[in-house]
């Protein structure tokens, strides 16, 4: 056999093995990247069955023999992956690339370190192909949409948590000067403490006050804790309603050709020169 005819048959095998993996169009790519996620889900449910101890002490030896197994499975995947497109260096460092190696390491990391296999509960993150295999990729824009606000909101949430702890160190501190030591209020980091599962109505009740004005002061931050909770709510909203006025506006349609996708600030039709 020529050597051209030998790469055309190579190229024959990657092109077909990079329809099956990657391709999640067709019948034999889409039957493949349900069964990765069935082995996944099963992958991720054995992990967990093991941290469980009498499973673990009965079965422990069926789960260790299965979770190699499956690292196995990924690591052949994982490979054919490389094997099957033109830039492999590419895939590495993509995200999926980069959950993929995470899915695989932690197993035989355990050869080394004890332990580091309850890491692979990060199989769960393969499970993100399933937006790509059933074709809902239309959910990551609102994600996008929702990690927008969240980027708008960070300065003035950032300039409300700066307060916020201000407003903690100085209560902290007041509970230290009011409270006794031997009520649980020991030192000023132990009252911060304190004053932050109080703000945050959490309650744990470890600490309490007992005095009269401790017991003040603390009905005071707990009032105090359902604003603060309420601002960064108001601030994420606000945004997001913005977000979505702009993008309204933005896919306002021309009322002269009717064609929408426009800039926010847009005036004029870009397509037609209409007034919009």
């Amino acid at each position: 056999m020529s050597s051209t005819a030998e790469k055309e048959v190579t190229q024959s095998w990657r092109q077909k093995l990079h329809t099956l993996i990657y391709e999640s169009e067709t019948p034999s790519g889409k039957a493949f990247d349900i069964i990765l996620l069935i082995a996944i889900v099963i992958s991720i449910v054995i992990v967990m069955l093991d941290s469980v101890s009498s499973l673990h002490e009965k079965y422990g030896d069926v789960f260790y023999i299965l979770e190699w197994v499956f690292t196995v499975v990924f690591t052949i995947e994982y490979i054919l992956r490389l094997i099957s497109i033109h830039r492999p260096v590419k895939y590495v460092f993509s995200f999926l690339g980069i959950i993929d190696i995470l899915a695989i390491i932690p197993t035989y990391l355990s050869v080394i370190f004890v332990g580091s296999q309850s890491l692979l509960v990060l199989r769960a993150l393969r499970l993100l192909r399933i937006f790509r295999i059933f074709r809902l990729v239309h959910f990551l824009s609102e994600l996008r949409f929702l990690s927008v606000a969240m980027m708008n909101s960070l300065r003035k949430i950032s300039v409300f948590l700066l307060f916020l702890l201000t407003m903690v160190v100085i209560l902290g501190s007041v509970m230290y000067l009011v409270e006794d030591p031997e009520n649980g209020f020991t030192s000023i980091p132990q009252c911060i403490y304190w004053a932050i599962v109080t703000i945050t109505t959490v309650g744990y009740g470890d600490v309490a006050p007992v005095t009269p004005l401790g017991k003040f002061i603390a009905s005071f931050i707990m009032l105090l804790g359902y604003g603060f909770i309420a601002v960064p709510t108001g601030i994420v909203t606000t945004e997001m309603a913005l977000a979505t006025k702009k993008r309204r506006q933005s896919n306002e349609s021309c009322p002269n050709c009717g064609r929408e996708g426009h800039d926010v600030d847009a005036k004029h039709c870009k397509y037609c020169g209409e007034k919009i």
